[in-house]
Formats: C-alpha cells, structure tokens, sequence
C-alpha cells in the first residue's frame, strides 16, 4: 500500500496544481510533493508550564521527518489547565477541551490529506484528546509527552502549593511562607510531576503502544525528551511504510495493558474516563467494569505522589514504567504479545 494514501488525491496531477501552489507558498518543493505527509500536531502554548516547550518538540519532530523521507507539517491546537482553573468556572470547560483538542486534530488532517500523524501533548486533556483524534483518523501515529517536571530545589511541586493553602489557612503558616512556597514550587517547563492525570495519561499511552518506550517518563527539559522526538520522526515513516494504523495498535489487550499498568502505578482516577473514551473512538468495547476487575488483580507497587512520596523523575531514574512493564509480564498481569 503507498505511504501516500491521502496526500497523493491532494497534490498529485494537472488538477492539483493550485493546491500545490498554496503549498509552494509556505515553503514546499517539488520533491516534498513526492514524500509522505505527516502532521504533527503541537499544544504548544504559554498558558501553562505543561507545554511552554511543546512548540520546540515539534521542531525537532519537524526536522526528523524531514530527515527520514517524509515532509512534516506543524499545525497547533488547543490546551487549557486544570492547575490553574481548578476550584473557579472556567474548570467548566476542562472535559470540553478534550472534545476541542480532538476535533481540531481530526479536522486538520483530515481536510489537509495528511498521511500520518505526530501529536505531542503537555497537560491533562491532552492525552486522550489527541489519541481520540488518532483513533477517528485512522491514520499512522505517534504521540509524544511533553514530559514532566523537575522538583524544585526544596522537593516541591504545584500540589504542595495547594497543600500550603491548607496549612494556611489552619494557622499552620503564615501569608509570607505561602508566597514562599508560590514561588519556588513550579520552575519551568513540563506536566506536574506526581502521578497525576497527565502522567497517569502518558503512561497508559505508553502500555497501549501509541508512543515510544520511555517517552512517558522523560523530563520535559532533557536530551531524552529531545531524542525522542527525533526517534518519533523516524519512527512514523516505518509505520506508514509498513501501514500499521492505531486500529492495529490499541486492541481490547493493549487497553487492558494500560489499565494494569494505571494501576500498578497508582494512577489517577481521571485515566477511567479517558480510556473508556479512546476505546470507544476506536471501536474496542470497553466497560468500567473491566477496571474492577482488572484491579482484583494487580497491585498497586509504585510510592508515587500524590498518595506516595516520589516523583516521575525518579522513577524515570530507575527505568521509567519499562521494568514495571517487565515485572508485570514475568508475573502473567499483561499481555505480551
């Protein structure tokens, strides 16, 4: 099967000369006509820590698909932050972002004929909002975490900020050790470093098989998060050759995968909702009860926050969710084929 299944109705003949015109003006070339393309969509946006960075991943990715035979095509959707709306009204439109970062995805590369797809994602919604886009297209894919955050120097993180709201206002501490706290807890790019929804997320991405191994666990800010990218863009052109489709990826066995290992690692709550919405996107009957189930029998083993007391970085340190993959296989709770 051609590599060039939708781009080839756009740009290929007489008849597709004025496309390919619109095409030239954003910097095409003759021989880019002849290549696969693959878009890569970017959450990339200064409204949250989570994906200040996401725009130079997509760069990187940019570039390896350019290097790799295909032409990469960077387009930007939408994030919010649960961080920074939580407890006010604009929390009203968290769940709805998932349906926007969704939508927009699906139209873009659906209206645009693009062959395959590269989405990377930072905060919570981004995640299952980008992985219903893949299921609905259809289309080779690859996700990419943006990664996590580092602890701050004083080992906290946005969590222990509002923890220190509490503690405030019990009496426990005073306004200026909160503003202390305010300002050493979040210092730069990436997603809340706990096992919250967006690591839960990227993990469970990771067990389905719809990102690179280690891709879930990578600092935001590292030459792993940067390697991956460039692994991504080499990656897709193998899965366009070999036309291996999401459908052929996310079965009903991967998804069970990804709840064993949501659990193993405490995940958030958030993942039940999410999972059951990719599973329907493409076409996998899933139901809460299989959580229940699934859960009788595994685990938890991970002493994560926010229940524990470690953070993605460190279990990045000893491998990330690969050798717990490893130790759930050995003892029978995944499927390893």
């Amino acid at each position: 099967m051609s590599s060039r299944k939708y781009s080839k109705e756009l740009v290929d003949g007489p008849n597709q000369a004025a496309s390919r015109s619109m095409l030239r003006g954003v910097g095409f070339t003759s021989e880019d006509f002849t290549k696969p393309f693959v878009g890569i969509a970017s959450t990339g946006a200064k409204v949250t820590p989570c994906n200040m960075h996401i725009n130079k991943l997509s760069e990187i990715v940019e570039d390896s698909i350019n290097n790799s035979g295909g032409k990469g095509v960077l387009f930007n959707t939408i994030t919010v932050s649960d961080g920074i709306s939580m407890g006010t009204q604009g929390m009203k439109y968290s769940l709805i972002s998932r349906e926007v970062i969704a939508d927009s995805i699906e139209t873009v590369v659906g209206c645009l004929g693009y062959d395959g797809l590269i989405a990377i994602g930072g905060c919570d919604k981004n995640m299952p909002g980008c992985l219903i886009g893949m299921a609905r297209l259809d289309r080779p894919s690859i996700f990419i975490y943006g990664g996590s955050i580092k602890p701050s120097n004083e080992n906290t993180d946005y969590v222990t900020v509002s923890e220190k709201v509490g503690e405030f206002s019990k009496g426990e501490i005073n306004e200026d050790q909160l503003i202390h706290y305010e300002k050493i807890s979040v210092e730069g790019p990436g997603s809340c470093g706990g096992m919250y929804t967006a690591n839960t997320m990227a993990s469970a991405v990771e067990a389905l098989g719809m990102s690179l191994p280690g891709s879930s666990s990578q600092d935001a800010v590292s030459e792993s998060k940067k390697d991956d990218c460039v692994s991504a863009g080499e990656a897709i052109m193998n899965l366009l050759e070999s036309d291996i489709k999401p459908s052929d990826i996310m079965t009903r066995e991967a998804f069970e995968n990804a709840i064993t290992v949501v659990i193993a690692l405490g995940g958030s709550t958030n993942a039940v909702l999410h999972l059951l919405a990719i599973a329907h996107s493409i076409g996998v009957e899933l139901e809460l009860d299989d959580f229940t189930k699934i859960g009788k029998e595994t685990p938890v083993l991970a002493d994560l926050k926010p229940f524990g007391s470690h953070y993605m970085s460190e279990l990045n340190a000893n491998g990330g969710i690969q050798p717990l993959m490893k130790l759930l296989l050995d003892k029978g709770l995944l499927h390893g084929d």
